[in-house]
């Protein structure tokens, strides 16, 4: 199946993941510093102290994917390491180290991809109210100010934040992420009216202000409804489903996007939480709806439905002693097909998977090498499906693998590995595993390979 002449193959992380290095250089406090400090959130203790200390290692990292052949690596940046404060003073060996990053990606023929936001926020700002506080709309903009004034230059693809549904949903409802709240889902409604707010400023920022023609986009969790059949009724059905709104969480496509991309919230979504919506002030709609080039969606796995009746769906649980990930998530390739479907039949914009990946059970093996043909089969699965998306019509741009390199996995800290590269985190030494290898000639052949 040829992928687009143009399509972009990469690989991702998140400087929290990445880089340690929590106190180098006058890098501030994050919220998720600070959970790992408090006993029990973090599995074993684990912290994000030195991680994969890509902060000292990125050279040889980048080297890595160079030799994987990746085109793009879809990277965030420490918004406490660029400013401590999370406003104010900026701390220029900060922005140093990201230039060197910008630039040694570069150097390597590998374009950048930044994300603004992936979850490490300034703790000196969530002491302020954090996105409760309305005024983190402004602080987000003054930050990716200064991240645009100095590496649009040489950066021209952005995504102002990674998964609001999880920094939001995970870090203030239930409580499982850093900053570990668990709010009335009012006050979850209005962070999330900030979160959006604080996108749409950014957007305006860098377009506006970037030195180069951006290209900017979303990275949004993929709620992904697959049908069971593929009768109309069924197809309908996982539809609805995937664009619905259906309860006082996080876990949907639409509240999310819909006032990114169409300028308003999703009307099943104002029904339902009509005693408890958000303060919206005049303007707001219009400043969260900011042109976008394309949808970025992180997409693991999907929930199996068929019709009913009525106009609802049944879920079909999955079927037992079915294939899992280490995560205990089902794998479920046709995701990669109907998630990207539905999406781009609603919002018209190009998709770009910005994450898809597996966590395995890999450890080195006598012969020295990561043997991972789990996560090789589970890829070549779901990238077919993307593929036969593309050959139905959807215009896709991307797929960047998560991730680049196992890392610090937030709540389950260094238990769960998701990267194509091994990292021995006692020796800080890399190993390619199997998977990279064969990533290298999917990339080589522009996907020809995974026929």
């Amino acid at each position: 199946m040829p992928f687009p002449e143009q399509f972009v193959w990469g690989a991702a992380a998140a400087s929290y993941q990445m880089e340690g290095g929590v106190e180098a250089d006058g890098k501030g406090l994050s919220v998720w510093d600070v959970m790992c400090r408090q006993p029990h959130k973090v599995a074993g203790g684990h912290t994000g102290a030195v991680a994969c200390d890509h902060y000292h290692r990125y050279a040889e990292d980048i080297q890595l994917m160079a030799d994987i052949g990746l085109q793009a690596y879809r990277l965030s940046l420490s918004w406490p390491r660029i400013l401590p404060e999370g406003i104010g003073p900026v701390n220029e060996k900060g922005l140093d180290y990201c230039d060197r990053i910008i630039d040694t990606l570069l150097e390597h023929n590998i374009e950048p991809w930044v994300t603004l936001f992936h979850w490490d926020y300034p703790e000196a700002l969530f002491q302020k109210g954090g996105w409760l506080n309305r005024d983190s709309a402004d602080w987000f903009a003054e930050y990716t100010q200064v991240v645009v004034d100095r590496l649009s230059d040489r950066v021209t693809h952005w995504m102002p934040h990674n998964e609001p549904q999880c920094f939001i949903g995970l870090g203030h409802q239930s409580g499982d992420h850093a900053p570990g709240l668990k709010l009335s889902f009012s006050e979850v409604l209005t962070a999330i009216h900030h979160s959006l707010l604080a996108h749409g400023k950014a957007v305006q920022v860098i377009r506006t202000q970037a030195k180069r023609p951006p290209q900017i986009g979303t990275a949004l969790v993929g709620i992904v409804s697959i049908p069971a059949t593929d009768h109309p009724d069924d197809i309908a059905a996982a539809r609805a489903s995937t664009l619905a709104v259906n309860g006082k969480h996080c876990w949907n496509n639409t509240w999310f996007a819909d006032p990114l991309i169409l300028g308003h919230y999703p009307e099943d979504g104002m029904a339902r939480f009509q005693q408890i919506m958000p303060t919206i002030q005049s303007g707001d709609l219009e400043t969260i709806c900011q042109p976008l080039d394309f949808y970025g969606l992180n997409i693991y796995q999907g929930q199996t439905v068929r019709a009913n009746s009525g106009e609802s769906a049944t879920s079909i649980a999955h079927p037992p002693g079915g294939p899992r990930t280490t995560m205990d998530w089902p794998v479920t390739p046709e995701a990669l097909y109907w998630g990207p479907r539905f999406i781009y039949e609603r919002y018209q914009l190009p998709i770009v998977i910005t994450e898809n990946g597996m966590a395995n059970c890999d450890w080195v093996h006598r012969d020295g090498q990561v043997h991972d043909p789990q996560r090789i089969d589970f890829l070549t699965r779901y990238l077919q499906a993307y593929g036969r998306a593309i050959d139905d019509g959807i215009e896709a741009r991307g797929y960047f693998l998560w991730s680049v390199m196992d890392n610090f996995e937030w709540a389950f800290g260094y238990d769960k590995r998701f990267g194509i590269i091994y990292v021995d985190y006692e020796s800080q030494q890399r190993t390619l595993k199997d998977s990279a290898h064969w990533y290298k000639q999917v990339i080589g052949s522009n996907g020809q390979t995974l026929a």
